[in-house]
This record gives structure tokens, C-alpha cells and sequence, in this order.
């Protein structure tokens, strides 16, 4: 039960950002009301999935209900589903916007709750239907159990560090029993009526009591804990995020035995009725079973590709893609996918936006606040680097400097080369600074999302001039190698070829799967579309709401 903890520093989404969504929406309706000129999407260019179905838009907690329902909750889908184990399929359960979900358990009347991390609330669904709301203004809400008589417990975790009471009813506020335990995540009572859970920063299993609001560590030499669960034997089960690993840990003596490996970034688990134990893994996107006595895993439900962000293409025409939870590369052919790096297996920080410039690969984690830099021949990463203001995209530039959009200080920064501590403004007033793209010629390019254009910047006057504007939300763009601009107008879901020097516009495709709304206290950009143009004209395109990759193809 973990969202964008940024290394262990806390997210990075910058609260307050209602105006950056109004001007997306009046971008959007400036384009109608102007009546932009650009010939219909017709049948010209053919839509080709490249990429298999992925099931979630990420996946975080998950549970059974006594019915037999397995459920998983997604923060950045903003969805709870419902897993089918024999079919291997997923449907939404509890759809946007409520239905955010980072943990979500069911109380001993029926009453299924969940924590919406991102918008500070816990929700219940009562046996009857009505929604309640739980708790309110607590961002980082994470982490929940009941007790067999139906008391409800809630943490927040790395937007605050906190363990409260919430009232079943919704009538009375949280109660804050205590604060700064050290990340305490995903919990389960115990047989002994204690609440038990990893303390994610410091490394432990502990055990509290709720109601002296003491806590004493049970077990430690974990890598990351990440959450646990008892089985009907009242034998505690963690898993580790780090490691990859679930552990079966003796609470009285703080022995743990390994029970299981699977790929890193795990976060969280369930057993069934029968004691069977599932897995959530969030880079795999994936919920697997865990057969407690051999050790065996099976995926019962996974996707090639977990939160798709941003798209670039390099010149062999493999397509490298921000996944939220890996850094991955998608031949075109065949559809295969690769992985370079992963979050807690790599040293690499939340991606959702890419670039491939001057033989080197540059990723920026809106969330996390961080951006890195790869070397492209040899796949090296160098060390993220924190402290930008919720950064849309990065690019290094031919001097080995790096460019960042700061999305909410609607500025440019200059990194330069080899010191991340030397950064300048290059250009500020923009309006949602999002994706980079540096031409031929060495210029550099912006598309302004909120403010619904592309704009050419000078490194190193910052004097800038637009190129394209009335654009409905543009995030990702390309140039082809007719010269025109390749742009993912998402406010309008759709792809359009501009001439800049002429300003013909040519619709590619309309009606796409792209614009996955946001929640109302982060960045519009939230998932970035992302556009690459192949050097045969072939245009891809990622879509957040289906999860994968496209191709439009000239017929």
C-alpha cells in the first residue's frame, strides 16, 4: 500500500492547481468557439494496438470479501476492480472518481472501505449502497484494517505519518491516536487484538496498541516492508517491496522465514476463505497467487505495461516508454516489451515523461519531483536528482546540459552539465510547461498545455515565439520528417499534423483513447500523452486510459 513515495521522500503533486485546469478547459473551448482550421480525420491513417491490454492503471491494494470477491484498488486509475482468478480478467468494481483505492478492506457488516490517497479521504460502500465519506483533508491516507467488532483504523503514509480511528457512521471526525511511528503501512489485526504492520521507513514489523497508542518493533533486517496480512492459522505473513520477497514472521519471537520470491516492487497481499494468498505487484500490474508451502507463484492477472506515460523513439525505431514503475522498451515488430529499470529494484524514481536526445535517455517524475539521466548506448543510470517543482519533462541538450519543464512554475530550467546543483531559469510565464523536443537544428521546443500552444525557446536567451497555439491541452509532440509537428491534442482527443510555416492543420486521428481525467488537486498533465514519429511516417501514440501503445498507420 504504497503511491509515489519518491525514494522515501514523499510525492511531489503541487496542491492548488484549479486555475491550470479552468485554462485547460477554456483552451479547449477556445478551439471551437475559433473554429481552427484543419481538414476531417478520415479513414487515411489506420489504428493499430502494438501493445497487449494491460488490466489496472496500476495496482496497490487488494483484498477478499467473505463472499469470495477479490478486489484490487489503483490510485492513479482512480478505480477498484474486481479480479475473476479462473478467467485472468479485471473489471471496474468501483469506478472514477471514488473509486481511488491505495488500501480498501472489508468490515465485519459489509461495509467495504478504502483509502483515496491522493485526495486525502476514506471512503465506505455500505451493504446497502450508500456512500459515506470517512475522513477528509488528509493527504496520504494509505493504509486501513478493522477490528472483528468494527472499529476502523487508517494511516497516512509519506504525505504524513499519523494513525487514526475513523467512525464507521462518518458522523464523527478522526480520532488521532498517534503520529510519527515511521511509515506505518499496510496492517492486519492479530489473533491478540493488536494491529500489526511494517514500519516502511525504518525498516521493521511492529505491533500497536490502539488503545494505549503504544508500540513495540516485532521483527527487523527487512529491505522494504511494505504490508502484512493473518491468515485463519494466525500466522503473520509481510511482503517486501525491496526485495521481492514474502516472509512468514513468528510475532513472538521476530523469526521470519522466506516464503516466496517474485520480481520487486510488491505491495500488498490477501488470503481467500481458504487461506490462499494473493499478491499485488505494481510494476507487473499484477495480482499473483502465492501457494504458501511450495513457494510456487502464479500471475493470475498481469499487463506488459502498468501506467504508461510518455513516449520517444530512437533512431533503431524502438520506442522507450515512462511506465510510473519501470523504464521499458517496446520493439514496434512484434510488440515485445523489455525492461531497463524498475522502482525498487533500480535506482530510478516514478517516470512518467521521456526523452532520447544526444545519446542519452532523460526521465522526469512529475510525482516525485525528480529527474534522471541515462546513457542511451549503454543503459547506465546516473543518480535521480530531486528538489524540481513537479517536473513534466526533461532533455539534454548537446552540451551535455539538461532542460526541465516545471509544470506548476510554469518556467524552463537549465540544469548544467555535471552539476545538478547549478540550475537557471531559462524562461518563465509559461503556462504548463510540459513536453520538450529539441529539432534538427539544435532549437528547442515546449508545448504549453494549459496554455494551449507550442512555443520555440532560446537556451540561452530564453527569448521565446509560438509556432502553434489555439491547441485543445497539447502534451506530447513530435516532428516528422516532413518537418510538420505531430501533436496530441488531448483536450480534444485527438492528433493533429501542424505545418508551422504555412499553419495547416491536418487532423491524423480523432476520437482517441487519450485524457485520463485527473483528480482536482493535481496537475492536468497528470499520466502525459506521449507522441514519436518513426522515420517511415508511422506516428505511436500512448493512451492512459487503455494502457498501452498505438500505432497510426498510412493506408
Amino acid at each position: 500500500m504504497v503511491l509515489l513515495p519518491g525514494g522515501g521522500k514523499g510525492g511531489n503533486f503541487i496542491q492548488g492547481e484549479k486555475r491550470m485546469k479552468i485554462l485547460k478547459h477554456a483552451a479547449a473551448i477556445a478551439v471551437v468557439l475559433m473554429g481552427v482550421a484543419a481538414c476531417s480525420d478520415s479513414d487515411e491513417y489506420v489504428q493499430e494496438a502494438v501493445t497487449g491490454p494491460s488490466p489496472f492503471h496500476g495496482i496497490h491494494g487488494i483484498t477478499v470479501t467473505k463472499d469470495g470477491k477479490i478486489l484490487a484498488g489503483s490510485v492513479v486509475g482512480r478505480a477498484i476492480y474486481e479480479v475473476d482468478p479462473k478467467r485472468g480478467t479485471a473489471s471496474i468494481y468501483e469506478g472514477p472518481p471514488v473509486g481511488m483505492a491505495d488500501d480498501l478492506e472489508e468490515g465485519p457488516d459489509g461495509t467495504l472501505a478504502w483509502t483515496a490517497f491522493l485526495d486525502g479521504k476514506v471512503y465506505a460502500r455500505k451493504p446497502g449502497g450508500a456512500l459515506l465519506t470517512l475522513a477528509d483533508g488528509l493527504p496520504g491516507l494509505n493504509s486501513l484494517a478493522w477490528t472483528e467488532d468494527g472499529r476502523l483504523f487508517a494511516t497516512q503514509v509519506f504525505l504524513g505519518d499519523a494513525l487514526y480511528e475513523l467512525d464507521p457512521s462518518g458522523e464523527n471526525p478522526p480520532r488521532k491516536i498517534m503520529a510519527g511511528m515511521g511509515g506505518l503501512n499496510g496492517f492486519d489485526f492479530g489473533p491478540d487484538g493488536k494491529l500489526y504492520g511494517p514500519l516502511w521507513f525504518k525498516k521493521q514489523i511492529a505491533r500497536v496498541d490502539v488503545d494505549t497508542g503504544t508500540l513495540e518493533v516485532v521483527a527487523e533486517g527487512f529491505a522494504t516492508p511494505a504490508a502484512v496480512n493473518f491468515n485463519s492459522k494466525g500466522e503473520l505473513y509481510v511482503v517486501d517491496t525491496e526485495a521481492g520477497r514474502v516472509y512468514r514472521v513468528d510475532t513472538a519471537t521476530g523469526e521470519k522465514t522466506l516464503v516466496a520470491e517474485v520480481a520487486p516492487a510488491i505491495d500488498n497481499l490477501a488470503f481467500d476463505n481458504d487461506d490462499n494468498l494473493f499478491i499485488t505487484n505494481m510494476a507487473d500490474n499484477a495480482v499473483i497467487a502465492v501457494d504458501t508451502e511450495s513457494g510456487a507463484t502464479t500471475p493470475i492477472v498481469s499487463g506488459p505495461l502498468a501506467v504508461v506515460g510518455d513516449i520517444a523513439i530512437d533512431d533503431n525505431g524502438d520506442i522507450y516508454v515512462a511506465d510510473l514503475f519501470a523504464l521499458r522498451k517496446v520493439s514496434p515488430p512484434d510488440g515485445s516489451v523489455s525492461e531497463l529499470a524498475r522502482v525498487w529494484s533500480s535506482n530510478i524514481d516514478y517516470p512518467l515523461s521521456i526523452s532520447v536526445s544526444n545519446g542519452h535517455i532523460a526521465v522526469a517524475a512529475l510525482t516525485a519531483g525528480a529527474v534522471q539521466v541515462f546513457d542511451a548506448a549503454s543503459g547506465v543510470s546516473f543518480q535521480p536528482h530531486h528538489g524540481f517543482t513537479t517536473p513534466a519533462d526533461a532533455i539534454v541538450l548537446a552540451n551535455g546540459s539538461v532542460v526541465v519543464s516545471e509544470y506548476a512554475r510554469g518556467a524552463l530550467v537549465r540544469v548544467a552539465a555535471n552539476d545538478w546543483d547549478n540550475r537557471t531559469d531559462i524562461a518563465t510565464g509559461l503556462e504548463g510547461p510540459s513536453m520538450l523536443k529539441l529539432a534538427g537544428d539544435g532549437a528547442l521546443y515546449v508545448s504549453e498545455n494549459a496554455g494551449g500552444r507550442i512555443s520555440r525557446v532560446n537556451v540561452e536567451t530564453g527569448e521565446r515565439s509560438v509556432v502553434a497555439d489555439n491547441l485543445s491541452a497539447p502534451e506530447g509532440f513530435d516532428i516528422g520528417s516532413d518537418g510538420r509537428f505531430v501533436v496530441a491534442e488531448v483536450g480534444a482527443k485527438r492528433i493533429v499534423a501542424i505545418d508551422i510555416k504555412s499553419g495547416e492543420r491536418e487532423i491524423i486521428k480523432e476520437n482517441l483513447p487519450i485524457g485520463f481525467e485527473a483528480p482536482e488537486n493535481v496537475p492536468p498533465l497528470y499520466i502525459p500523452t506521449g507522441v514519436a514519429v518513426a522515420a517511415n511516417g508511422d506516428i505511436y501514440y500512448s493512451s492512459d486510459i487503455d494502457v498501452r501503445i498505438y500505432r497510426l498507420r498510412k493506408n
